[in-house]
């Protein structure tokens, strides 16, 4: 089975990703020559962790009838000196009302996602040239 996304490029830096319907817009920073209209694509790809963890934890709560109000997902991306990144640090954020024993749970529950599965287990990666 394979799925495919179509990569376009509308004008100056931006870069769109068209699928199912749907498309995801990139620009690169005014510092990168671009105009700053939307994300970069790496952190398009960094927010695909945190809010696929934010829908395994939002899941984990409405399963056991646990209000979402005053929860919050901060993801924290902590660099070398050389600007690579060396750790991600998801914190789920959650009110004093929160049950106790739900608390390593719920961060069991984001840290199942399929984004970071991928990470942790790579595929492999292709690129090719194809004349149309």
């Amino acid at each position: 089975m394979s799925s495919e996304m179509i990569i376009t490029f509308p004008g100056g830096r931006r870069v769109d990703a068209s699928f199912d319907g749907f498309t995801i817009h990139t620009d690169q920073s005014v510092a990168h020559g671009g105009e700053g209209s939307a994300p970069e694509p790496y952190a398009t790809f960094l927010a695909s962790w945190a809010t696929c963890a934010g829908v395994f934890a939002l899941i984990f709560c409405q399963k056991r009838g646990i209000p979402t109000d005053g929860i919050r997902l901060v993801q924290r991306v902590t660099r070398t000196d050389k600007g690579d990144v060396a750790a991600i640090d998801l914190d789920i954020e959650v009110p004093p009302g929160f049950p106790e024993k739900y608390r390593k749970p719920v961060a069991a529950a984001a840290a199942a996602c399929a984004v970071k599965k991928t990470i942790e287990h790579p595929p492999e990666f292709r690129v090719n040239t194809v004349v149309k």
